[in-house]
């Protein structure tokens, strides 16, 4: 009887402990569970900031997630999903961390928490080149594309109310719209439209217009009351900050976006 029960406890304890090595972030309310590991929410389609190469999530916001996290000593797990179920998805738990250059807007404020800004939010006007756009106030009575619950999305409908919002789920499905003219304009990130003009010269994109946001900072969403977690996260940022790493990371992904002083190590 007495090894029957040591067997039993023995058996319990094994399972506990493949329970713990199998845990993540999102299994833990403190999000530092043992295994360390972060499963993030990403794009796939939006360069210079999220998206795929080679069959691995890059850019630089990833690529800064990357570092931070290797600062907190977490190990990270990059997924593809739609913007406009990301915010949702850290809510239930699907990932612990989001990284899409998210812009930190009073009304996501109420749905999730955010990390310290590690950027800013630049908007843009995407067009073909020789289109009647080409500023804010020509958009009054276009076709405009946005990425749906996208920033685009929000300031377009909020200043332009007269343009005819076209709602995106991706960008690549925005970009098929504007080739093939079922869109005149494309308002979007600053750094995405640059790269998109300077890698399909075919398609004659001109970016005709940019609208500086810096009460907008882009910072990695976590789930609503995960603060050790985000402090993890911010002591990270600070880190990667400090030792240039952000810098060297701006420049390779990002180099026209101006640099705030905030972001520079210092001596």
């Amino acid at each position: 009887m007495k090894t029957r029960l040591l067997r039993v406890a023995a058996l319990a304890a094994a399972t506990a402990m493949l329970a713990a090595c199998g845990s993540t972030a999102a299994d833990s309310d403190t999000g530092t569970a043992e295994a360390g590991l972060l499963r993030i929410g990403t794009l796939g389609d939006a360069p210079p900031n999220i998206y795929q190469e080679n069959g691995q999530y890059t850019g630089f916001d990833n690529e800064l997630l990357k570092a931070v996290a290797e600062k907190a000593g977490l190990r990270t797990e990059f997924v593809g999903t739609d913007f406009s179920a990301l915010l949702g998805q850290i809510n239930n738990k699907t990932f612990d961390v989001g990284s899409s250059a998210i812009a930190q807007t009073d009304e996501r404020k109420k749905n999730v928490d955010f990390t310290d800004p590690y950027n800013y939010e630049y908007i843009s006007i995407l067009t073909k080149k020789g289109s009647a756009v080409s500023d804010v106030n020509s958009l009054d009575g276009k076709r405009v594309a946005v990425i749906q619950a996208a920033v685009g999305d929000r300031y377009l409908t909020t200043n332009v109310p007269g343009a005819q919002v076209v709602r995106f789920p991706t960008y690549d499905a925005a970009l098929a719209g504007l080739r093939t003219g079922g869109v005149e304009g494309w308002v979007i990130d600053l750094t995405i439209a640059e790269k998109y003009v300077k890698d399909n010269p075919a398609d004659d994109f001109a970016v005709t217009g940019t609208i500086e946001a810096k009460d907008l900072p882009h910072g990695f969403a976590v789930r609503k009351g995960n603060e050790a977690l985000r402090t993890k996260l911010n002591d990270g940022l600070k880190a990667v900050i400090a030792d240039g790493t952000w810098l060297r990371l701006h420049d390779r992904f990002i180099p026209s976006v101006p640099v705030p002083d905030k972001f520079k190590p210092k001596p």
